[in-house]
């Protein structure tokens, strides 16, 4: 359907170097222009980042640091850009929530105050979540084919407990071979298989303070096992060691144990961090 504006549109996506606002860059930025009359601009432009960008953002994107060494900085093309975007509404995928934040970072960085106060911002993500809702209610009907308040009394844990039950099944069978001809659309009923699919983040505690990455070679790569599985190891997610190694910490700051241990976090934090110390100890 033909969009009604009533003044240009910013469809865009960026890719950056990384999830900080504050420390992480944007390394492409792709728009299409659209304007009232339908007309339509794209563009697509590499950015430096003025910093060598990780082999893990390289496997996600496959752009590389020789793909950005000849490309401008975000700072040579932030006035082209200003005058581009000035008078226009923008849209995007997840974009209020993280591309509109970096793209503002990066204005102001640049000495540029776009003002996004005065744009309508339109995030289809939140459009498709809040029109396709992922309740437990609208799996039920999707699934099962019924309304969940037919069946059951909604938010009763004994009636949710049984619906999630059906709901399950009701996945297993809609995504069995038999009823899906293409294979990334079938889903094994093996629970390996479903708690793999199930993971939506690389946390070793629940609360994220420390998380999976992957072991890089000398030369930035993800190293791999003998089965051509990526090696992984836990590093911290905050704090001033962010983005260290737990074990090599703990081995170099054995106080940053008891500080942790006896600090504002979560018993399951802990935990984690006591069963790295205790392997640690007991490999050395």
């Amino acid at each position: 359907m033909k969009l009604h504006l009533t003044k240009p549109l910013v469809i865009f996506d960026l890719e950056t170097t990384g999830l900080d606002l504050v420390k992480d860059r944007i390394i492409q930025i792709a728009y299409i222009k659209v304007f009232p009359d339908g007309k339509e601009v794209r563009r697509n432009q590499l950015v430096n980042p003025g910093f060598e960008i990780s082999a893990e953002i390289t496997a996600i994107t496959s752009i590389t640091n020789e793909d950005l060494k000849d490309q401008p900085t975000f700072k040579s093309i932030s006035k082209e850009l200003y005058e581009v975007f000035t008078g226009c509404d923008f849209a995007g995928f997840n974009s209020n929530h993280f591309d509109i934040p970096m793209l503002a970072e990066e204005f102001l960085r640049a000495g540029i105050d776009f003002d996004f106060g005065r744009c309508r911002l339109i995030d289809v993500q939140t459009i498709f979540h809040k029109m396709e809702p992922r309740n437990l209610s609208a799996a039920y009907k999707f699934y099962c084919g019924r309304k969940m308040t037919d069946d059951f009394k909604p938010h009763l844990a004994d009636n949710d407990t049984e619906a999630t039950y059906r709901v399950l099944q009701g996945q297993l069978d809609m995504y069995s071979a038999a009823n899906q001809e293409e294979e990334d659309r079938q889903l094994a009923n093996d629970m390996d298989v479903l708690a793999k699919l199930s993971r939506t983040n690389e946390n070793v505690d629940f609360a994220g303070r420390i998380i999976w990455k992957p072991v890089l070679d000398a030369n930035g790569q993800p190293t791999v096992d003998q089965d051509g599985n990526v090696v992984k190891q836990e590093v911290f997610n905050f704090g001033k060691y962010k983005g260290r190694p737990v074990a090599e910490v703990l081995h170099r700051d054995p106080g940053y144990y008891s500080w942790m241990l006896n600090g504002d976090f979560t018993y399951n934090t802990k935990q984690a961090l006591t069963r790295i110390r205790l392997r640690e100890f007991n490999l050395h």
